[in-house]
């Protein structure tokens, strides 16, 4: 599989958009700011499908916010610690961050080849010392305050990972990551109090009624929410696991003074390197075997003590990176709080509907633990929540043993990147599960060429003069397609809105061969407006649109197309009259005509005067200025 591009055309405007520094966020007070997030990838093997379909949702945002002028900060990292890298690297008898770093960098690649206007300079991954350091400060407050504690506890135990699992990672009995069935033992484990935060939870869901699926709100009620007797489903957060590759648990055990959290100044409490057979599972930590890590002395009397050998589960991580992207260089806590404030809550969050307990529910507790210590101003992570359907093929999941994967790598050196990122865009509302069988980037293939064949020609044909002197007629078209394009994109109706971009570049064409011809201002003003919206969708190619009308790059700083109010009043429309459904007669109307007008001519049509003949109007539903249906009484 190929993650980096061959085309040396897309690498030039890599080093145009890295030149520039089109999209780092400015942070300086310029404009609005807007937190643009999409879900943490996790690093094992290369990017897939599903990134592929959320990357270029996110991105079509980000890039659309970015262009209406606001300040966007559209962050990328790395959720690195895990169980898969673990067992990978006991397979292969190297370390787990090796092999963590090795598809860090794969992935990282593919993502700059499909063009996400990622803002690189704030990337950190969560197996890194600098970021686990605040993920073992914020367990440290949470135990100060009675959030964090340990006890024994029934619990569940996966045999294959030999490692427990908190509730929410058991599906029907089963570990939600192998499969595996889960067994229940008697063990002493920390816990974050989440019981604690239940009615809180619950009752915040309210201000996310509007800006969070319907469905996931729901999800999360039923997880919280009461029985039958009054007692929470909810449990407490069980956060211990016995495996190597995770953050280790940042408490002394002295036989004295009990648990001890690490100070502030001693954090963080760095992993060993330890490797193959050294990981094993055995039923307790692969830490606990590391002798000369685990003895230490206690930080509150000095005498000889041992270090916690679980790590923390990785939704711990997961939980507040949101957080650190508001300023993750800084070393005076897990975030600068000026930044916090300037950039939190995240403005959209997208990401996948299979999040909608774990992860959404975890992180809603964490900030809210945030808050209340003073280190953020919201106590919601996420103003507004994108999910993203699953891609699937042939109807079913992808999967190899089915024989149905789809690589991405090779859909990309196949069809290019503007290609699958536009066919993935137009396959369907975002929502929706997209069916790879039904997707065809080779059409979208096409597409581009016309776009960019529109470009050449009106750039041949060099600049005229004002937009405003063009062709009244094709002027008004272009905006009235400007002003549906922006409405729709608004809406997150990114599907719609290609089409109208087809509509678009189909006009253009038009006026082109049998219209004003390519010089016409009018017909430049729709090849740009057509290139500043192609890039929302096709990176590559409107740069290359642009370029060839004649702009300085990028488009990505040419600010989105204003459109003249004036020039979309209809002076008439079309409107449609139907007997009973049926289409009787088509009546040229004024735009603002009103009902009561419409009925008196659709009745006084002779088409549908004939289809009604001594038949009794019961109901009349009109549609100003669109439709009229007369609806008469049943035989």
């Amino acid at each position: 599989m190929s993650s980096t591009s061959k085309d040396p055309r897309e690498q030039h405007w890599h080093e145009v958009w890295e030149r520039l520094g089109v999209f780092r966020a400015k942070d300086d007070g310029s404009a609005e700011r807007r937190f643009v997030l999409t879900m943490f990838p996790y690093p094992s093997g290369d990017l897939h499908m599903g990134h592929a379909e959320v990357f270029a949702i996110e991105d079509a945002i980000a890039r659309f916010w970015r262009l209406r002028g606001f300040d966007v900060m559209n962050p990328i990292g790395w959720d690195s610690f895990g169980l898969p890298a673990e067992n990978a690297a006991i397979r292969s008898g190297r370390s787990p961050r090796e092999y963590t770093e090795e598809n860090i960098s794969q992935q990282a690649a593919t993502a700059r080849r499909y063009a996400v206007s990622f803002d690189w300079s704030r990337r950190f991954h969560t197996h890194e010392p600098a970021y686990y350091r605040w993920t073992q400060w914020l367990f440290c407050r949470m135990l100060e305050r009675g959030l964090a504690y340990r006890a024994p506890a029934d619990v569940n135990w996966c045999p294959r990972d030999q490692t427990v699992l908190a509730n929410e990672q058991v599906l029907e009995g089963r570990c939600e990551r192998c499969g595996s069935e889960v067994e229940q033992r008697e063990l002493v484990q920390w816990f974050f109090r989440t019981t604690a935060y239940a009615e809180r939870l619950l009752e915040d869901m309210e201000r996310l009624e509007d800006s969070w699926p319907s469905s996931i709100l729901a999800m999360q009620r039923h997880w919280i929410g009461r029985s039958e007797d009054g007692s929470l489903r909810l449990r407490d957060w069980l956060v211990s696991r016995q495996r190597y590759w995770g953050a280790p648990i940042p408490v002394v055990h002295c036989p004295t003074c009990g648990a001890v959290p690490v100070p502030d100044d001693e954090l963080p409490v760095e992993l060993p390197e330890l490797r193959g057979d050294e990981l094993l599972p055995r039923g307790t930590s692969p830490l606990a075997h590391a002798r000369e890590w685990v003895q230490t002395h206690c930080p509150r009397c000095g005498a000889p003590a041992e270090r916690d050998t679980d790590t923390m589960d990785t939704f711990v991580d997961s939980s507040w990176y949101f957080v650190r992207y508001c300023s993750p260089d800084f070393e005076g806590g897990p975030v600068d709080p000026e930044a916090a404030r300037r950039w939190l809550p995240a403005a959209v969050y997208v990401g996948g509907a299979e999040h909608a307990i774990l992860h959404l529910l975890y992180s809603r507790f964490v900030t809210k633990v945030l808050f209340d210590l003073g280190v953020i101003e919201v106590d919601e992570p996420f103003a507004s929540l994108v999910n993203q359907g699953q891609v699937i093929n042939e109807g079913k999941a992808m999967s190899k043993s089915l024989g149905n994967g789809v690589e991405l790598g090779e859909q990309l050196d196949t069809h290019g990147v503007d290609a699958v990122r536009l066919a993935i865009i137009f396959s369907g509302p975002p929502e929706a599960d997209l069916d790879w069988a039904d997707v065809h980037p080779e059409a979208m293939r096409r597409f581009l060429d016309r776009a960019l064949r529109i470009a050449e020609d009106v750039g041949a044909a060099g600049r005229g003069s004002r937009a405003e002197d063009g062709e009244p007629e094709t002027r008004r078209a272009v905006h009235r397609r400007l002003a549906e394009i922006t409405a729709l994109v608004e809406e997150r109706r990114l599907n719609v809105a290609v089409a109208r971009l087809m509509d678009l570049v189909g006009l253009a064409r038009h006026a082109i061969d049998a219209g004003p011809g390519a010089q016409d201002p009018a017909v430049r003003e729709a090849a740009e407006a057509a290139a500043v919206v192609l890039s929302l969708f096709a990176p590559y190619a409107a740069e290359e649109m642009w370029e060839r009308l004649g702009h300085e790059p990028s488009v990505a700083l040419a600010g989105w197309p204003q459109v003249d109010e004036s020039l979309l009043a209809l002076e008439s429309v079309v409107a449609v009259v139907q007997v009973d459904g049926r289409l009787r007669d088509r009546l040229e109307v004024p735009a603002q005509v009103s009902q009561e007008e419409l009925t008196q001519r659709a009745r006084a049509s002779e088409a549908v005067q004939r289809a009604l003949g001594d038949r009794e109007v019961v109901r009349v539903v009109v549609r100003a200025p669109r439709l009229v249906n007369l609806v008469t009484r049943s035989r």
